[in-house]
């Protein structure tokens, strides 16, 4: 089943305790579409980049099935920049360098064999730019699942609202949705957001997991304990293109089949954090993937 992914794809400058990576492929765009991957083979891709961005990055998504037709390369500007520094708590960052470059005026056009996408994954971007893409498509998507952050709750939230009402599934951090909300508790705060439009409301606690909500029920799924955590940049991205991919895959939107879609974005996202930039991400087997969503059986099955 098609899908289509919106965002970034960017260069990164990434340091960790466990080591320093320089401009390196990133942005959301690129996790979620690798992620995804594994699952889906008809992904549709719309971004922007410069000319200096490295054209078997593009071949490599192209290998992995991606079609690349909706990736604007701006021959006169440079691609979108990214540095950040983490410290000990890996959930904690500094942001050292953010230069837009292209995306400061990207102006998304969907192709036309995009526009009947029937799932759809809106990266983190502005709300108008979210906003303008559902506009061009043609209303027989299945799913749209829209991934924001706190910034655009502070400078567009009018536009956040708006954008909100029109999708299936809102994915965002424990402290987004209690900023969203107004609500400490993430019960309440979910069901007040499931007012604003989304369907189900899918709750990020970085190392702790994430939560799903929907109609009136909830779901938790575990992360996997790791010994080390190298490069947490991306993990959210990878976490939802491995949540849509599975669900692309299994055209099946009920309670249930959410909730393994959970532990499949869960899983993609632990093999994402393993080494910098989208290296683990690039040559995955179906056998490991496997082996990792056993772990995450194992982790929570009981007997009562």
């Amino acid at each position: 089943m098609s899908l289509l992914t919106i965002g970034t794809v960017a260069f990164d400058d990434i340091e960790t305790p466990f080591g320093k990576a320089d401009k390196v492929i990133g942005g959301a765009c690129t996790y979620a579409s690798y992620a995804a991957s594994y699952f889906t083979d008809n992904i549709r891709l719309c971004s922007i980049v410069g000319v200096d961005f490295p054209t078997e990055e593009i071949k490599s998504l192209e290998n992995r099935g991606v079609d690349m037709t909706g990736l604007q390369i701006k021959q006169d500007g440079l691609t979108f920049f990214w540095a950040g520094k983490y410290h000990e708590n890996m959930n904690q960052r500094d942001t050292l360098v953010t230069d837009l470059n292209v995306l400061d005026d990207f102006n998304p056009t969907l192709p036309e064999a995009y526009k009947d996408s029937k799932y759809v994954l809106l990266g983190n971007l502005t709300p108008d730019i979210q906003i303008q893409v559902m506009n061009q498509l043609d209303g027989s998507q299945e799913l749209i699942v829209l991934d924001t952050m706190n910034f655009w709750m502070d400078v567009a939230m009018d536009s956040l609202l708006e954008a909100i009402s029109k999708i299936d599934v809102i994915t965002i951090n424990d402290e987004e949705a209690r900023q969203l909300s107004g609500e400490y508790s993430l019960v309440n705060a979910a069901e007040k957001i499931h007012k604003m439009g989304p369907k189900h409301i899918v709750i990020k606690k970085g190392e702790h997991g994430a939560l799903l909500f929907s109609e009136g029920k909830i779901f938790s799924a575990p992360a996997l304990p790791l010994a080390q955590v190298f490069d947490p940049t991306g993990a959210g991205d990878t976490f939802a293109g491995g949540f849509i991919g599975y669900l692309a895959h299994t055209e099946d939107t009920s309670f249930e089949n959410l909730k393994r879609a959970l532990i499949y974005g869960s899983c993609m996202a632990s093999f994402c954090v393993e080494e910098f930039s989208i290296e683990r991400l690039r040559d995955l087997s179906n056998d490991q993937i496997v082996q990792r969503i056993e772990k995450f059986r194992t982790l929570t099955q009981f007997d009562v």
